[in-house]
């Protein structure tokens, strides 16, 4: 049986960092408010002259650098992203052709932060259909240029960033299974009202694309559906609460990721903690903690990790993976 298996991971945050004492200059709001409602400490910003192509294309090239596996010899590449260099083309076929792997199949995947679980599916499938041996799959955002920097309630929480793998095919269970969901009704309680079908109102090209969010309702809506799909995800496999060496958590908020431990069982001390130092990172989130974990030396090979994911759509998804 074909399976697919994550062999080197990268990421990358851009230089800048905004802390909670540089947002107090700017907004109503505390370090003291900040923290207790979402655990975050600093986040990172892109540069005005940085995209998300070039965070992405950084994030790839460690990756690919970790797996020893050059860019023509990569078969796909998937971008999850809500905030892509252009409207067309797409920004995995910018990365591409950074990396020189031109001539692959390139797509991005807008499922806002579920994006990189998404993107990781999808490159799975191919490869265990038979129609990718490699695959370079990314989360990139730059979320801090869509923000309305007036507005505590999300100005706060989203950051800049990218984390990507490298998935290669294998003979053994790499990425066991994942699970993926959408419901198209809580569109209203996080969303960007700009688009370009819907079409522009004066003055919002430039000056109107911003976050709107309904926080209480997210927070509720996330907690349920993240215990959900994580026992759907067990139930698939067959294994118990147990069986999980570490969850690899979206780094939303910190009462999110703590719910989703308490449903697992798991002490926070199996828990890959970023968002205290990264932010929401949206579709980059996943990736940039689980190659902190791996860099770090907390996961080590022949683990088994929980990746999960909830964002604007509302969309939603989970990857068993075996390190």
């Amino acid at each position: 049986m074909r399976f697919s298996k994550i062999i080197g991971t990268g990421s990358y945050l851009p230089e800048k960092i905004l802390t909670n004492a540089d947002l107090e200059k700017i907004v109503d709001t505390t370090d003291e408010w900040i923290r207790d409602r979402t655990g975050i400490e600093q986040r990172h910003m892109a540069a005005d002259d940085q995209t998300t192509g070039d965070l992405a294309y950084i994030a790839a090239t460690r990756a690919l650098e970790a797996a020893g596996v050059a860019a023509k010899d990569i078969d796909l590449i998937v971008v999850g992203t809500t905030t892509p260099d252009l409207i067309f083309p797409s920004t995995a076929t910018l990365v591409q052709h950074r990396l020189g792997a031109n001539g692959c199949g390139a797509m991005d995947v807008n499922a806002a932060c579920s994006g990189f679980i998404y993107a990781l599916s999808i490159a799975d499938n191919f490869i265990r259909a038979g129609s990718a041996k490699r695959a370079l799959v990314i989360g990139a955002e730059t979320l801090t240029r869509m923000l309305n920097w007036a507005d505590r309630t999300t100005c706060v929480l989203f950051a800049d960033g990218a984390g990507a793998v490298v998935l290669e095919a294998s003979d053994k269970p790499g990425v066991l299974s994942t699970h993926i969901h959408a419901d198209g009704a809580y569109t209203n309680a996080l969303y960007n009202p700009v688009g370009v079908s819907k079409g522009f109102k004066e003055g919002e090209v430039n000056h109107g694309i911003k976050v709107v969010m309904q926080g209480q309702e997210v927070f509720k809506v996330a907690v349920r559906t993240l215990a959900r799909v994580v026992d759907e995800t067990l139930e698939a496999n067959g294994l118990n609460k147990t069986d999980i060496d570490w969850l690899v958590p979206h780094q939303a908020n910190l009462r999110i990721i703590q719910a989703t431990a308490r449903h697992l069982d798991m002490p926070m001390e199996k828990v890959i903690l970023t968002v205290q130092k990264h932010g929401n990172t949206s579709s980059a989130s996943v990736p940039l903690a689980l190659d902190h974990g791996i860099r770090s030396g907390q996961i080590k090979p022949g683990q088994t990790l929980l990746m999960e994911a909830f964002g604007g759509g509302f969309t939603w998804g989970s990857a068993l993976v075996r390190i």
